[in-house]
């Protein structure tokens, strides 16, 4: 399903890129909240290492001592997670916050610069890991001289803490972020598509006859597809003409030895040998309606969008040829149409697929012909009518064959089988039926033609 849909494939990608870029952001994001709030702890660790040194001073006894500690009370919380500690050079421990209770902070072994800020991470107490800031202070001779190292920690565990929770209130605004973009992407795809499907619309107008060409009015990516089907469709024009001229050609080529062939046969009959002469003109029938067969195919991919057939108007001229006929002058003709319906074919192949009809009625009807239309839908439907005896509905399928044959009287079998051929090559459909002794119904279905004409 997915290798099949260009569109879900594109949601899909889009998804999965939008959910990977925001999974990245909010790890980048965290980072970077981290990292600020180790700065904001070191820079508060430095005003208490400030205060540390501010502090230092000697006590009665001449001991160096913090005479002045920070007064955050967790300094006095045994293993509170916040620590000082003061330690002399080379002598050892000054003094230390109560928090770190009898635990001393393991000091990197360097030498730091004096009255420089380095910062550490270090282990503390109960195996967690803290924040160190250190500075190495050299003292003023009413203090004794020498140096010291004095540090201010903090449990990195705090900082991590608020990076959690800043994730967790961060996830639900990147999920509403990520449902966004999302939605976003399936606008992009929609829109992206759309001339897709403008080019779906112009093909069925196309195949429909409603239009002939895709043209320009596209976007830079797309015309170059559709000035590529366009030169497809003058190709296949191209080729439609030259079988139609060949059709044309052999239809010419075939007129006068069919003529020759009828002189013959009238001869053979004015001699008397009526079978031979039967045979003869049967067989010419034949190669005629062969080559009609032929012209109609050849007629078959050359749909106008605007044709437009009176149908009330070639109804009654074709009905007016069959009258004259044997057959037809017989019967009872009616053509019931509304003069103004007009359907979307030729006239000429209107009038084709009426006098395979009204010829085939003639033949069977015994005493009545009604040729009606009227609009149906989208369509226009044109019914002929006879009282003849039907035929059966198993056999109607072999009666739209070509060459298909259900009696033994005069004809090829091709009239049904081109007319059909014509009313689908103008998007129709030829159906026999109802059919039943006493009436048999042929409905030619045709697009009603735009316009006025068309109502």
């Amino acid at each position: 399903m997915i290798a099949g849909s260009l569109r879900l494939r594109l949601l899909i990608a889009g998804a999965v890129s939008i959910l990977l870029a925001l999974g990245v952001a909010a790890f980048g994001l965290s980072l970077l909240f981290e990292r600020h709030v180790e700065r904001r702890t070191a820079a508060d660790l430095t005003v208490v290492l400030d205060r540390l040194v501010a502090g230092l001073d000697r006590d009665a006894d001449g001991r160096l001592v913090v005479a002045d500690p920070p007064d955050d009370p967790r300094f006095e919380k045994p293993l509170s997670g916040l620590y000082w500690q003061v330690t002399a050079e080379p002598s050892g421990l000054v003094d230390r916050s109560r928090s770190l209770w009898d635990i001393d902070l393991p000091l990197p072994q360097d030498e730091p610069s004096e009255g420089a800020l380095h910062q550490h991470h270090i282990d503390g107490p109960g195996g967690t890991s803290l924040l160190a800031i250190e500075r190495r202070v050299v003292l003023p001779a009413r203090l004794g001289g020498g140096a010291v190292r004095l540090v201010v920690a903090r449990d990195r565990a705090d900082v991590a803490a608020a990076t959690a929770d800043f994730t967790r209130d961060l996830l639900p605004f990147l999920a509403l972020v990520a449902l966004l973009l999302v939605i976003a992407s399936a606008v992009q795809v929609r829109v992206g598509l759309r001339p897709l499907a403008a080019v779906q619309a112009r093909l069925a107008a196309i195949r429909s006859g409603r239009a002939e060409r895709l043209g320009t009015a596209f976007p830079d990516e797309v015309r170059p597809l559709a000035g590529e089907v366009d030169g497809l469709l003058d190709l296949r024009d191209r080729q439609v003409e030259t079988a139609r001229a060949r059709a044309a050609d052999l239809a010419h080529g075939l007129k006068t030895p069919l003529q020759v062939l009828a002189g013959d046969v009238d001869r053979l009959r004015r001699k008397g040998e009526a079978a031979i002469a039967a045979d003869l003109d049967a067989v010419g029938e034949t190669m005629r309606r062969h080559v009609e067969r032929e012209l109609a195919r050849a007629r078959r991919t050359a749909v106008a969008a605007d044709a437009a057939a009176p149908v009330a108007a070639v109804a009654a001229r074709v009905v007016e040829v069959v009258r004259r006929t044997p057959a037809g002058d017989r019967l009872e003709w009616e053509v019931a149409v509304d003069p103004g319906l007009a359907a979307r074919i030729a006239p000429d192949d209107l009038a084709e697929i009426l006098g395979a009809l009204l010829d085939n009625a003639a033949r069977h009807a015994r005493e009545r012909v009604v040729v009606t239309a009227a609009p149906d839908g989208g369509e226009v439907v044109v019914r002929v009518v006879d009282d003849g005896p039907g035929i059966p509905a198993a056999l109607v399928p072999q009666a739209l064959r070509r060459g298909g044959r259900i009696d033994t009287g005069p004809g090829t079998g091709l009239g049904l089988a081109i007319a059909s051929d014509i009313a689908d090559a103008w998007n129709g459909a030829l159906r026999l039926g109802p059919t039943e002794p006493g009436r048999m119904t042929a409905a030619v279905h045709l697009p009603r033609a735009a316009g006025p004409q068309g109502r």
